[in-house]
């Protein structure tokens, strides 16, 4: 597996680039959006996404016809409002990027999501290698529901 892979989904928001910005900093919405994440809460007396703020993300998937469950305590990165909002997974190492783009009227923007493995834990690593073509699909495709249900959630508001 190359630690330097980066996944990338996007989609166009018809809604201002700070707005959808301000739904993804609320890291408590991400059950809304990922079909992976369900629940998400701050840790350590966080309650925004500032650079160094940490929170638990809880996620369940199925690799095949087998069942997971895990969780695992993630560190903001980087949060400028309204352009891009960035966090590092402690249990993968994955880095997980919001960018928002405002399009020239700035009514609506164009969300980038990007995964890379960063900084991967050497055992999930490991572990990973035989379900990598498997697990990168289906990180893939949760990043393009994840973008489609934020989307709705945007533009419906």
């Amino acid at each position: 597996m190359d630690t330097a892979q980066i996944d990338t989904a996007l989609i166009e928001i018809a809604a201002p680039a700070a707005h959808v910005y301000d739904l993804v900093a609320d890291i408590t919405n991400m059950g809304r959006w990922s079909p992976e994440c369900y629940r998400t809460e701050w840790v350590d007396g966080a309650t925004a996404a500032v650079p160094g703020a940490r929170f638990k993300g809880w996620n369940h998937t199925k690799v095949g016809f087998f069942p997971a469950k895990w969780s695992s305590t993630s560190t903001i990165r980087q949060a400028d409002p309204g352009r891009a909002l960035s966090f590092d997974t402690g249990l993968s190492g994955a880095r997980w990027t919001y960018r928002f783009e405002p399009t020239a009227d700035g009514s609506g923007c164009t969300v980038t999501e990007t995964r890379e493995d960063a900084n991967p834990n050497a055992l999930i690593k490991a572990l990973s290698i035989p379900l990598e073509g498997v697990r990168r699909r289906q990180l893939l495709a949760g990043m393009e529901v994840t973008l489609q249900r934020l989307k709705a959630a945007a533009e419906a508001a």
